[in-house]
């Protein structure tokens, strides 16, 4: 077997297994405090946002994907397992079904704890929000996150093993062609997940510097929140969900998050809302806790196929 569905199988194990390492030993809160000290003014700040935007995601992923190389070249089996644990740190399925969860069943019974909850979710002021709107966020953020935290860095890996494989690419390094494959498709996850990291800690109006890091981010996440859109509409056996999805994205900020928030919105046919910001399905009911934990299971089954099709794409 090529080391590109093992490397994925070490990633879906470590996920199941583990969930996220701690943050002090997370890679991604390393990257995170690399990126804090941008958040200041600046006397050009989109030119100091558009430098650290291509700079910082590219550091971080030629690191990533050098040390790969360099243990692939080593031992093929070592190199294996190290992109599985680059691959398992920039992605997230566990830890984003559990806590959905457990906002889910807060909602319930505990609406204010269910509100104080939902900031691991969501960034939106829940204080004055409903149980249905708490749930709704539950869903918008499920979906959301699906596309961010799962399926565009599973899709740079494979995309970046089968970069590493093409010829013209094999002959100009000195490396093994399964550790080349294996350090780019490693790079790629890093890359994606360093520039959607960026984006989140900067991308606001209010921050000029996060500008180039937003836009990077849209180019990026354009084809995955796609995908992710139409493997939402696969699970819930609803093909004509994403073409019913697009009458709503025009008031979504985004151009990419709409697609996988609109499309579980017409797979369920509930209503999916953010006040004073977009109205998904404006004519369905809010979401019950029954509709909540039947989106968290679907985003799970949806999140285990990306993870099956990243792994036979690198075969």
């Amino acid at each position: 077997m090529t080391p590109g569905p093992i490397t994925v199988g070490v990633a879906l194990a470590l996920d199941a297994l583990v969930g996220e390492p701690p943050r002090r030993v997370h890679p991604v809160a390393w990257f995170g405090r690399a990126v804090a000290p941008l958040d200041r003014e600046w006397r050009r700040p989109v030119l100091a946002g558009a430098l650290a935007a291509l700079a910082l995601p590219a550091a971080a992923a030629a690191l990533a994907g050098g040390f790969v190389v360099v243990a692939a070249g080593w031992r093929p089996p070592a190199g294996g397992v190290l992109a599985g644990g680059v691959l398992f740190v920039t992605t997230s399925l566990r830890r984003l079904l559990s806590v959905a969860g457990g906002v889910t069943a807060a909602s319930e019974r505990d609406l204010l704890r269910a509100r104080e909850s939902l900031r691991a979710l969501a960034g939106r002021d829940a204080g004055a929000l409903s149980a249905g709107q708490v749930r709704s966020a539950v869903v918008e953020s499920l979906a959301e996150n699906l596309a961010d935290g799962l399926v565009a860095p599973l899709g740079a890996f494979a995309a970046g093993v089968a970069v590493g494989g093409l010829p013209p690419v094999v002959a100009l390094a000195p490396f093994p062609p399964a550790a080349l494959a294996l350090g780019v498709g490693a790079a790629g996850a890093c890359w994606v997940k360093a520039v959607n990291t960026m984006d989140s800690m900067l991308g606001y109006r209010s921050k000029p510097v996060g500008r180039a890091p937003a836009r990077l981010d849209d180019a990026v996440m354009w084809v995955p929140a796609r995908v992710t859109a139409v493997l939402l509409a696969a699970v819930w056996l609803a093909p004509g969900a994403p073409v019913r999805a697009r009458r709503w994205l025009a008031d979504v900020p985004s151009p990419n998050s709409g697609w996988p928030m609109g499309t579980a919105a017409a797979a369920m046919d509930r209503r999916l809302v953010k006040p004073g910001v977009y109205d998904l399905n404006p004519g369905g009911d809010l979401p019950t806790v029954a509709d909540a934990e039947r989106a968290r299971y679907r985003v799970g089954v949806a999140g285990v196929v990306a993870y099956l099709l990243a792994g036979v794409s690198t075969l």
